[in-house]
């Protein structure tokens, strides 16, 4: 244990000792203790826990912890509670490779933030082609309403001059069969000329 591990793990012993008697259960998790005596990281608050637990200044009982000795701990003190040994399935699961070939869990994990990570791109790409698509997809629709429009305009228009063409037809007709009747051979004059014009240009619906 270092210096500054010890002098944490003592700090904990004397707010603890302040808290609860010898024998008596602390009240207080390791957490609320560290942010008393200035430690708020909670791997340096479980470390100074786990230092007084293998000296036998606490012990562990159903999840809450009990008082054992409020002597502080001395420079170069062993630890009197052994660790359990790590198994050899606990050290090789952090491996980064396997001697069998297989893939470990970190090399699975990766591979699927890799892929979901691409998945994204893609997502992220094909929605941009949606909303182009729709876009697109608009403006043709308003091209084609707006041609239907034009198209219906132009229709009507058609329709007008044509009904125009029959009327001015049927007025010269009508004027050629009285110039017949009145049987001069002579051609028409300029008046007469001008009267027809006046007829033609009329609008439909003006009589003959």
């Amino acid at each position: 244990m270092n210096e500054e591990s010890l002098r944490r793990a003592n700090a904990f012993l004397e707010a603890i000792a302040k808290r609860a008697e010898p024998g008596s259960m602390i009240d207080v998790t390791p957490a609320e203790l560290g942010k008393q005596v200035g430690v708020v990281e909670p791997l340096a608050a479980a470390r100074a826990v786990r230092a007084l637990l293998a000296r036998r200044r606490l012990e562990a009982v159903d999840g809450r912890y009990r008082l054992l000795d409020t002597r502080p701990i001395e420079p170069g003190e062993r630890e009197q509670v052994p660790r359990p040994p790590r198994s050899k399935q606990q050290s090789s699961a952090g491996r980064t490779s396997r001697e069998d070939g297989r893939a470990t869990y970190s090399e699975i994990g990766r591979e699927v933030v890799e892929r979901t990570i691409e998945l994204g791109r893609e997502v992220g790409t094909l929605r941009g082609a949606v909303r182009t698509a729709r876009e697109e997809v608009r403006d043709a629709r308003e091209a084609r309403d707006e041609a239907e429009r034009r198209a219906e305009q132009l229709a009507a228009r058609v329709k007008e001059l044509e009904g125009r063409a029959e009327m001015a037809e049927a007025n010269l007709r009508t004027l050629l069969a009285a110039a017949k009747g009145s049987g001069r051979d002579t051609p028409v004059g300029d008046t007469e000329m001008e009267a027809i014009l006046d007829v033609l240009k009329g609008a439909p619906g003006d009589g003959p």
